[in-house]
């Protein structure tokens, strides 16, 4: 039988069949020995072929589909090894917040980077808008402009006053979406928000770290009522960027790609090479300098937590 595997615990993987009907399953022996570098062969959204053991109710995964895409990340302590987030997404959303806790600006880049790679539009949800003061509000619009004026969607919301949930609703329509963040952004009371019947679980911001309580442990997709798929994924502490060749980061910041054909070098790397348009572009306030900022840390490969 075929599937869409939509839920993975690590070593058992939830598969729905064509008929809706879900199968607890497990992968085949042979399937782990494939030199596979990613700490999960098989993630939420692959579309595999499985079948029901004999005299029981659990299958066994024994092919997996082409993916479309995925969006991937280091493996915490594992910096050799990723982990595969999701696939075959039509859509791939952030949620941040600007405090309590903060998503840095670095973090966000990071994460738009990944899904330009794989070849995923992305989109950013600024959320607990009812906890922003006028001081806030105004860092927010400047936060938003950044990024709306190189080519994202962004997008407002509050669970707690239901500002932006039509609108964010909206968006995932028909789509496979997956939803990311840091813990305690809010994205499970959103999701609650967005699709009631979803009940995911919710919790208080951790005091001692302000980093929140691990609400979702495991990767898990959802069938929105109003069409559509919704992948929920474990709160994100740090994202490492991996598997980009340093000449290719350019490509995956689009206010940059759009002016590399005007370089001086073909290799450029926008570091300190004359005649760089990037440079020029950088002085001239065109680029802004957190997403310039951003682009060195993660050539140059440092830390990739908040």
């Amino acid at each position: 039988m075929q599937g869409l595997v939509t839920k993975s615990t690590g070593s058992w993987y939830q598969v729905q069949d064509a008929e809706g009907k879900r199968f607890d399953c497990r992968i085949k022996g042979k399937f782990r020995m494939k030199g596979l570098t990613t700490t999960n062969p098989i993630a939420v959204g692959d579309r595999v072929d499985f079948e029901i053991e004999p005299e029981q109710q659990t299958g066994v995964i024994h092919k997996l589909h082409d993916r479309k895409n995925y969006i991937i990340r280091k493996s915490i302590n594992l910096s050799k090894q990723a982990q595969i987030i999701a696939a075959n997404l039509d859509l791939a959303l952030l949620v941040v917040t600007l405090a309590s806790p903060r998503t840095s600006l670095g973090f966000i880049d990071r994460f738009l980077v990944t899904a330009e790679a794989y070849g995923i539009p992305a989109g950013i949800v600024f959320n607990k808008l009812d906890l922003f003061s006028e001081e806030g509000l105004e860092i927010l619009a400047e936060y938003r402009a950044i990024y709306e004026n190189i080519g994202y969607q962004c997008y407002e919301t509050s669970a707690i006053k239901k500002t932006g949930i039509k609108e964010v609703s909206e968006v995932l329509k028909d789509k496979t979406t997956l939803f990311s963040g840091h813990s305690g952004v809010g994205k499970s009371t959103l999701l609650n928000s967005i699709f009631p019947g979803m009940e995911t679980r919710t919790g208080e911001i951790s005091d001692w770290s302000d980093k929140g309580k691990h609400t979702t442990t495991f990767a898990e997709m959802f069938e929105l009522p109003f069409g559509g798929f919704l992948i929920d994924t474990p709160g994100i502490r740090e994202l490492g960027v991996i598997d980009i060749e340093k000449q290719e980061l350019s490509h995956f910041f689009p206010e940059m790609r759009e002016l590399l054909n005007q370089c001086r070098f073909y290799n450029c790397r926008h570091i300190n090479e004359p005649g760089c348009a990037v440079l020029a572009a950088l002085q001239e306030g065109v680029i802004e300098q957190s997403r310039y900022e951003s682009y060195l840390s993660i050539y140059h490969g440092n830390d990739t937590r908040a």
